[in-house]
């Protein structure tokens, strides 16, 4: 079955919301409060350990109607069923799109050409949860008989953002082994890893779907001969594993063929972190916590697969930004966590949803004549309230902002806790009231300024507020609420794919610089020159001359 192909400014629901944007553009979220004394429990969805409070958006009961209205226009529901049965809605690709199977039961049944893809997918989960068991138990051993102590992941986008991304935010769960990622081609990146490491005790994991990724297939060759300074060939075997489907270049760059784990061309590579690409993360934290992971994001699909769309978590976040995006033409989105252990997590989504939604070309080969994607951005909070924060307080952009926090912290520090979520909840409510000119007026007075003073200083500090944002209040950082966190993400870009007509899990966007990359390392190389426009020649030259 194929997706709907529903340009969505030409359905009934689109129009009126053109409509009633024009009526409720100026409108200001505190007199939405002021109105309605239920708004905050109505516009707040409480799902297991997730609280998620949308209320603080420029949105009305009527807004969030026709918001529905507009899904169901599109066909979401039957986009869903699509989406979970296997067909091939990556369509340019013929690919079906099946992430949400690496973490099913394995009782599902989930068919791709006619084939049940689970019995394949627990056969593979059980070959991580094993060999997971024996490094970390210190019963497979490196070449000199030694267990091994440091992990180095190898690979780049899907194959690194997303365990490292994982790694970093469950620190706290951690086993004894270092773990170690190596992406950028960039040399210096990888020597800089290296000067870290014993040979005797690292094991190397090379993670590239088709093991021909430039970056990843630079980075270790490098480690292989640096690990050859110091062992023989046949130790190769000892220390290198492989996620990817191509068995022979695999085999042909010294790994035994029992250290493969393999992949399948439905899981695109930016949600891949479910499948083998995770064998990193289950050696980081222990195949039982990686599981938990997968437990999460399951429990994640079946929210959404099955909830009211009124009540669905990702649907009303993708509706809230298409909202914005669309209408109000806001551009970013910024992601604020308050917590340091998601440090990476605004990184990995930024991947996710820039790389699947930024797209010009709707499902019938039509340029689209709307807004697609958004930019996404944002740091730790305070952090970030130290360093951009003025530019959303005070700045002339309108920046929607998704504010997630937890609620127990995982050391215990009670006070140190408590001043992270009074900021957490604190700013929100500064960027829905802001400061009006009366307040500042007071608060001026009261320092006992002159009336030239006040009157200077008067308009730099008034806050005109009405910033919205959601408040993604989570009880605790665990393996099965980050697992829900990131499945929450993934299909709330599904869902705006659906309502903006494009095909999201392609990404032909990222191999023209790849291509022209191969033809500018050959002139480099054997100091020809392709017909370039002149900028790139004269910098071609200009690098020619330092080498």
């Amino acid at each position: 079955m194929a997706l709907p192909s529903i340009n969505p400014t030409t359905t009934d629901a689109w129009k009126a919301l053109q409509n009633h944007f024009e009526k409720v553009k100026e409108i200001e979220i505190k007199d939405l409060f002021s109105k309605n004394k239920d708004r905050a429990n109505n516009f707040t969805i409480n799902w297991e350990d997730f609280y998620v409070d949308f209320s603080k958006n420029r949105i009305t009961e009527e807004t969030f109607k026709l918001l529905l209205d507009l899904v169901d226009q599109v066909k979401l529901k039957e986009a869903i069923a699509s989406y979970y049965s296997g067909d091939s809605i990556n369509k340019t690709e013929n690919r079906a799109v099946l992430h949400t199977a690496l973490r099913g039961k394995e009782t599902d049944t989930v068919l791709v050409d006619g084939k049940n893809v689970m019995p394949e997918i627990f056969k593979v989960k059980t070959k991580i949860e094993a060999f997971t068991n024996e490094i970390v138990n210190g019963n497979k051993k490196g070449y000199t008989n030694k267990p091994f102590t440091d992990i180095v992941n190898i690979g780049i986008g899907g194959s690194d953002l997303g365990p490292a991304m994982v790694v970093d935010s469950l620190q706290f769960y951690k086993n004894h082994l270092t773990t170690h990622f190596v992406s950028n081609v960039d040399g210096d990146h990888v020597n800089e890893v290296l000067k870290k490491l014993d040979p005797e005790t690292t094991l190397f994991v090379i993670v590239s779907k088709t093991f021909t990724t430039q970056e990843t297939l630079s980075n270790a060759t490098t480690i292989r001969q640096w690990f050859l300074e110091h062992a023989t060939q046949n130790d190769v075997a000892k220390h290198f594993v492989a996620v990817s489907t191509n068995i022979e270049k695999v085999k042909d760059f010294g790994i035994d063929e029992n250290n493969i784990f393999p992949m399948w061309n439905w899981v695109g590579g930016r949600f891949s972190l479910w499948s083998a690409v995770g064998l990193t993360i289950s050696l980081a934290v222990g195949f039982d916590n990686f599981n938990k992971l997968l437990k999460g994001a399951n429990a994640m699909d079946i929210h959404f697969k099955n909830e009211e769309f009124s009540n669905n978590i990702p649907v009303v976040l993708a509706l809230i930004s298409v909202w914005y995006n669309n209408f109000f033409k806001a551009e970013s989105e910024a992601v604020i966590a308050y917590s340091q252990y998601l440090n990476q997590f605004a990184t990995y989504l930024q991947q996710g949803i820039m790389e699947s939604n930024g797209k010009s070309i709707d499902r019938n080969g039509n340029r689209v004549n709307y807004e697609t994607g958004t930019l996404i951005w944002g740091e730790p909070g305070t952090n970030s309230q130290h360093a951009f924060f003025q530019l959303i307080h005070q700045g002339t952009k309108l920046i929607p902002a998704d504010f997630i926090g937890f609620a127990q912290s995982l050391h215990g520090n009670k006070d140190h806790n408590d001043k992270l979520i009074s900021n957490y909840i604190a700013q929100t409510e500064a960027l829905l009231n802001g400061k009006t000119k009366e307040e500042v007026l007071e608060e001026l007075k009261e320092k006992n300024l002159s009336e030239a003073e006040i009157n200077e200083l008067l308009p730099f500090k008034v806050f005109e507020g009405n910033k919205p944002t959601n408040t993604i209040f989570i009880k605790k950082l665990t393996p099965e609420s980050l697992g829900k966190l990131i499945a929450m993400y993934e299909h709330k870009i599904f869902v705006q794919g659906i309502i903006w007509n494009i095909y999201s899990y392609d990404q032909f966007g990222v191999e023209l610089g790849k291509q022209l990359a191969s033809t500018i390392l050959k002139d480099i190389k054997f100091n020809t020159s392709v017909n370039h426009d002149a900028s790139t020649q004269n910098i071609l030259e200009y690098f020619k001359n330092f080498r």
